[in-house]
């Protein structure tokens, strides 16, 4: 078994700890220390073609997650997680525990299950891929963090200077051969159907059946970013007429740019224009409780 260990991630083990942890349940692994997703890209790469055998383990966020995941498909080897980040969107969907000691047993016990994956020019990812204002504040966030700002304060930084310079571009797109014209601050495009109503509203029950979901905001405004918290709390999302969703298998986009800074589980990555989003149908085994 391989780790792959962020030691920047929001809720990261030390790794004396991470080591007992994974000695205590009888695992034997490879730590390979890294500082963000990038070099978890380089580092699980490697592990994944260095060995022939056993799982690719990626102990951080999603942006951690998101890159060994594409080693381990890359090299056909599954794929565990240990969730350290804040959010863990894929461990959540996938059902593993945060706490240590839990993730590090359901390695141990080694029970799989096979799901899809999206694919955006190449380039797999296994949450969501954002066009627009999401990686716009998530290029200020880092750069506040660079600065040296604490993480809270940084995110309300991005917030409000992707709030004042929010704008609309026009898409054009291709979703399953059929044509759309759209003018929206923001694109998400997610690997299967994310719930926006009730109380799993960000989560996906299947991530097995080979679709993507497609969501835009041709009438969304200053306004409605305000106004969006409150509308999660209350659960209206999916009533409320800014947005437009839909699913697919293949989805092409033209923009205005001949290159698009696209967020890929929450780390920005540019990429020629026209995005063509497809689903790699059981692209990844994954450990899961």
């Amino acid at each position: 078994m391989s780790v792959v260990r962020n030691g920047r991630a929001g809720g990261a083990p030390e790794r004396d700890a991470l080591v007992r942890a994974l000695c205590a349940a009888g695992i034997d692994a490879e730590i390979v220390d890294v500082r963000d997703g990038l070099d978890a890209r380089a580092a699980a790469g490697a592990a994944g073609v260095g060995s022939s055998g056993g799982v690719l383990v990626a102990a951080g966020g999603d942006g951690t997650v998101s890159a060994v995941a594409a080693a381990a498909a890359a090299a056909g080897r599954p794929f565990g997680v240990i969730p350290c980040g804040t959010l863990n969107h894929f461990a959540r969907d996938m059902h593993i525990p945060v706490a240590l000691d839990e993730a590090v047993a359901v390695l141990a016990a080694g029970r799989t299950r096979v799901i899809d994956a999206g694919d955006v020019n190449g380039r797999l990812f296994i949450n969501n891929a954002s066009v627009g204002a999401y990686p716009r504040m998530v290029w200020e966030r880092n750069r506040a963090r660079r600065r040296g700002l604490p993480r809270p304060l940084a995110m309300a930084v991005a917030v409000a200077r992707t709030w004042m310079a929010l704008r609309t571009d026009i898409v054009r797109a291709t979703v399953d051969g059929a044509a759309i014209v759209r003018r929206t601050p923001f694109i998400f495009v997610g690997n299967s159907e994310y719930e926006v109503e009730g109380t799993d509203i960000g989560r996906r029950p299947v991530m097995t059946d080979g679709t993507l979901s497609l969501t835009l905001a041709p009438k969304f405004g200053r306004a409605d970013a305000l106004l969006l918290p409150l509308r999660v709390i209350l659960r209206t999302l999916e009533r409320h007429e800014s947005f437009e969703t839909m699913r697919a298998s293949t989805i092409v986009m033209q923009t205005a740019r001949p290159r698009v800074s696209v967020a890929l589980d929450g780390e920005v990555r540019v990429f020629d224009a026209p995005l063509t989003f497809t689903v790699r149908r059981g692209a990844l085994t994954v450990v899961v409780p």
